[in-house]
């Protein structure tokens, strides 16, 4: 079944996953990459995977947002729609903002509700209620906002929803997008979005935020081609990274530059808001791109899946502490409230899956009563247990609002497109990786059975990818240092498209095990060289791999996992996070 070796022999793993290794051209370029520019080979290995070049690692590893930014007049209607939004500045008129509920169409409402406020202009901020109102623009509130205002402009929304668009009479509508475009667009002034069908999808892979900043440079463009200042942009670009990390925005080209400067725009902890919320979080340390997907997005996405829609973006957009630090209070609340909903609909919907099976090339689940709020990361979860691209669907009534999450190298948006076409879901779209969709109870089964055959045909479920482990190359103990880690994460920063590199420890004794709470672990171990090493495995305990190695004291296993700083009490050490472990082979 399989044509090359496992890694390190590992046919079974504790996890029961077959671990794979760098294939042989990979090798050959990092070991020649190592020879030509002198970096470490763990660094090598994650520019060779890259394909980035000898010549052309300095400059990898030093991203410009200057030398990457493209011309924001590449993309359709992006002059018109600059020209607008100046006008209306310029005219004093009156503007609303339309935005999605969660990280991406907060932080592009913030960014336009900050760039305003810095020309001393105000907007209006209107975002749907998920459960009343469902995703993007709908006639009601477009017709509404029409009515006293000159100029709506949507975010992260917009680029299908033609009804809405031509109820908004009287004002004007400009559309700031990713979302995957159908074959006509709505009645708007202007559809800036790299994911239109007319457009050449080169920057298809910008989050709207990053779309919506790029508007933002063209309006300083002809800002100062009057000789004209315009608002500083790069103090912005924390909210930029924010949302490209949070939308699993593929951390290539541009992106990389937008998420490394952010993080160095955010460790200033200059934005209300976003201090805010670190407090309540109790991050101690400059937040990484982790930070970014696992602890702040979770929460400013909380009070769109569960509580008030607004106050995401309300908080990115805060300028005052007293008021930043109450709704960063309350969306802490709110995102606790989420985690014990969340896994209730997670346990129920992996369970059905799995009765339903998961060998195809979708798992899928649908449930009465559950929460809409919560079915993204259910779908999230049931897609990283099954390796599947998956779909969760609420029941009520006669309808189901689904969501999905997709696997690499497999286009959902565009899958869920088409069923719409054919007429067996009632509306849906998104992107890549992420989509959403709204199903007659009546033809669920039916629609979803279309949608695996879809899938199918684009890899998905293929036999022998499931339940594989890629590991980037091998590490010693005792090469693992302060310095090495910061020199891969300099290779950074690591996401979708761009994954962390994993390592694997040969042959380790384990020298020391501490549970830690209920389901955690923390452990040291060895090569038998006096060279020791700290790892924690979160989670292990809900898994095999906690009692394996909980019964390996003294003995001997291969370990896998991502190299990391620890920070705790103003010190900085070096841990492996443990992703998996294999005893070996006699």
């Amino acid at each position: 079944m399989h044509s090359e070796t496992a890694f390190l022999g590992v046919e079974h793993s504790v996890l029961g996953r077959r671990w794979r290794g760098p294939d042989p051209m990979q090798e050959r370029l990092t070991d020649a990459m190592a020879q030509q520019t002198g970096l470490p080979r763990a660094v090598c290995t994650i520019l060779a995977r890259a394909g980035v070049a000898s010549e052309g690692a300095e400059s990898y590893l030093a991203p410009s947002l200057r030398d990457l930014l493209p011309d924001p007049r590449g993309l359709r209607d992006m002059e018109m729609a600059a020209l607008r939004v100046l006008a209306a500045v310029d005219g004093r008129e009156k503007i609303a903002i339309f935005a999605d509920y969660d990280v991406d169409g907060g932080a592009s409402a913030a960014l336009l509700i900050c760039w305003l406020r810095a020309l001393g202009r105000e907007a209006t901020l209107y975002i749907p209620d998920r459960i009343d109102e469902g995703y993007g623009p709908n006639s009601a509130a477009m017709a509404m906002l029409a009515q006293s205002h000159d100029l709506i402009v949507c975010v992260d929304c917009g680029t299908v929803s033609h009804e809405p668009i031509a109820a908004a009479k009287g004002a004007d509508v400009v559309v700031i997008d990713h979302h995957l475009g159908a074959e006509t667009l709505p009645p708007a002034l202007a559809v800036v979005n790299p994911n239109r069908q007319d457009e050449s999808g080169d920057l298809g892979h910008l989050c709207a935020a990053g779309v919506v900043f790029l508007l933002l440079v063209e309006a300083n463009r002809q800002l100062r081609m009057r000789h004209v200042a315009g608002p500083d942009l790069m103090s912005l670009l924390d909210l930029v990274a924010l949302a490209t990390v949070a939308d699993v925005a593929p951390l290539i080209g541009v992106n990389r530059a937008f998420v490394r400067q952010g993080l160095r725009v955010m460790a200033t902890r200059n934005r209300v808001g976003l201090r805010a919320l670190a407090d309540v979080a109790r991050l101690e340390a400059a937040p990484t791109a982790y930070h970014l997907g696992f602890v702040l997005g979770p929460r400013v996405n909380a009070g769109g899946r569960i509580g008030a829609a607004d106050l995401g973006a309300r908080l990115l957009s805060c300028d005052d502490p007293a008021q930043a630090g109450a709704l960063a209070e309350r969306l802490e609340l709110l995102n606790a409230e989420r985690r014990e909903i969340e896994a209730f609909v997670r346990a129920q919907a992996l369970a059905q899956a799995e009765s339903r099976g998961t060998e195809g090339a979708l798992a899928w689940a649908a449930g009465e009563g559950w929460h809409p709020g919560v079915i993204g990361i259910a779908a999230a979860r049931l897609k990283e247990a099954t390796s599947r691209p998956s779909v969760v669907i609420a029941l009520e009534g006669d309808e189901g609002k689904g969501s999905g999450r997709s696997v690499a190298g497999v286009d959902l948006g565009a899958a869920v497109q088409r069923l719409v076409r054919e007429g067996l879901l009632l509306k849906g779209g998104g992107h890549k990786m992420a989509a959403g969709l709204t199903v007659a109870r009546a033809q669920i089964d039916e629609a979803m059975a279309r949608l695996g055959e879809l899938l199918a045909q684009q890899g998905a479920g293929a036999a022998g990818a499931a339940r594989e482990l890629r590991i980037d190359n091998v590490l010693m103990p005792g090469a693992v240092t302060v310095a090495l880690i910061e020199q891969i994460e300099a290779a950074g920063p690591f996401g979708a498209s761009a994954p962390a590199p994993r390592f694997a420890f040969p042959d380790m004794r384990i020298h020391s095990i501490r549970r830690m709470g209920e389901t955690h672990l923390r452990l040291r171990f060895g090569d038998g060289q006096s060279n020791m090493l700290e790892a924690v495995a979160f989670g292990a305990y809900e898994s095999e791999l906690g009692p394996v190695i909980a019964a390996a004291q003294g003995k001997r296993l291969h370990l896998a996992g991502k190299v990391e700083i620890n920070q705790w009490g103003g010190r900085r050490s070096v841990q492996l996070r443990l992703d998996d472990a294999a005893v070996p082979a006699v």
